[in-house]
């Protein structure tokens, strides 16, 4: 078992599942053709190695990143000539995905947050298109004559940190014709961070905070593409200009607003702007009791996915009314730990130290707040393995938090990244796949 960095490019059949139920025999068959015929023979032309078959996708090292792209888009292009003389239902699309990273060799498989990105910018791909991690792009722009699109950073399922996504195509050529033939484009929103009204500086957490969790709550909705918290937040204290947001991060909306939050009440006002024209289309202003914030977040993301015209399916509203705990002071502590540990990164170890001690607070408050133990464990692993320091490495404190939500993505990650650091990578990979 050895570690080394290569390009891995993931690919996944559009609509599976619908092609299968409709035509499982046409289907199966069309499948085994385009993988004779274009798909197994590009990968062997670019010197790429089929490492894993998933049914119907499949996972494919390449030493060259540059050979990766221009297989991708080889195999891309090919697919979609050798569909048109299927009916437009029935054809075979690809999505897929590349990253460049650091992986792990054992025998003739590979696993690691290499594959694991290059996997999840697979689901980011355009049908029958192709995405790319910034590693990749910087690696190939000015070499190969391609056109990139950049996508903006996005939150990734089991990916501690947002992955920035580039859609690339060939110069010269246009959107293919399964790009434009698919569903029409999600809508999309940047939520700028909202201003802290307070008079006091020290409540920044809390407004951030509640930005944040605006961004969490929308990101549950799937009809909906919503801007990552890093690249939303590079815009934090700037006077910006909506239209300019919008277009930078090729955006259909823009929600900004304030926070006031003095003597036991909480005021927010938010609106929601058009990004293509600066329409506002809706804005509200509410005032409440603290102790009625969480039903306040419920209203105000509710309230924006009607405005946007949106359905909200029903597990999608309980999803977004799943607070993790009915204690306004455990949340409230828990704001100042997350902000915190924003604030110092992994890099440092005093406000690390300081995250695991506001998290001890918190579930002393409330046993039950998973949200809170998964990020105890992030610092108390930080200070173990990035700093050297004793203490707990964080794995007791992430099982707590799996204990009491199964499906809670930042405990599976950061108790992924404690198998890894531990040398138990079997155990991380298992860890992630089941996240």
């Amino acid at each position: 078992m050895h570690r080394k960095l290569t390009a891995i490019l993931s690919a996944d059949v559009v609509g599976y599942s619908g092609l299968m139920q409709a035509d499982e025999t046409g289907t199966l068959e069309r499948l085994k053709a385009n993988r004779s015929r274009v798909f197994d023979p590009e990968v062997a032309t670019h010197g790429g190695r089929v490492f894993k078959l998933l049914g119907d996708g499949a996972l494919v090292e390449f030493s060259s990143v540059i050979a990766a792209v221009n297989c991708a888009l080889a195999i891309q292009e090919a697919t979609e000539k050798a569909g048109t003389e299927v009916a437009e239902a029935k054809r075979i699309r690809y999505r897929i995905g590349i990253n460049l990273g650091e992986v792990i060799i054992e025998g003739d498989d590979i696993y690691g947050e290499g594959v694991n990105v290059a996997a999840r910018l697979q689901t980011l791909a355009p049908v029958g298109g192709v995405a790319l991690s910034k590693m990749v792009r910087d690696n190939i722009e000015g070499k190969m004559p391609c056109v990139f699109e950049d996508m903006g950073e996005h939150t990734v399922k089991n990916i501690e940190r947002p992955v920035h996504v580039f859609h690339v195509r060939a110069a010269g050529r246009d959107e293919t014709s399964a790009q434009k033939v698919e569903t029409p484009r999600k809508l999309s929103i940047c939520v700028l961070p909202f201003a802290n009204m307070s008079g006091d500086p020290e409540q920044e957490y809390f407004s951030d905070g509640i930005t944040e969790d605006i961004i969490t709550d929308l990101s549950k909705v799937s009809a909906l593409s919503v801007i990552a918290r890093n690249s939303a937040f590079a815009f934090k204290g700037k006077n910006v200009d909506v239209l300019q947001v919008a277009g930078q991060l090729k955006v259909s909306h823009v929600l900004e607003g304030s926070v006031r939050k003095a003597r036991g009440r909480v005021r927010i006002t938010a609106q929601l702007i058009d990004g293509a024209h600066n329409d506002h289309i809706w804005a509200e202003r509410y005032d409440r009791d603290l102790n009625d914030i969480f039903a306040l977040q419920d209203e105000i993301s509710e309230a924006i996915v009607k405005a946007l015209k949106l359905k909200l399916l029903p597990e999608e509203k309980k999803a977004i009314e799943q607070r993790g705990t009915e204690s306004v002071e455990a949340y409230n502590l828990f704001l100042m730990a997350r902000q915190n540990y924003v604030t110092g990164g992994e890099g440092d170890l005093r406000r690390a130290e300081a995250t695991i001690r506001i998290c001890q607070r918190v579930t002393e408050i409330d046993p039950n707040y998973a949200d809170a133990w998964a990020l105890m464990a992030l610092g108390q692993m930080i200070v173990r393995f990035i700093h050297g320091g004793g203490g707990e490495d964080g794995l007791a404190a992430a099982e707590r938090a799996l204990a009491l939500d199964a499906n809670l993505a930042e405990a599976h990650a950061v108790k992924a990244r404690i198998f890894a650091e531990n040398g138990r990578h079997d155990e991380a990979s298992a860890e992630i796949a089941s996240g």
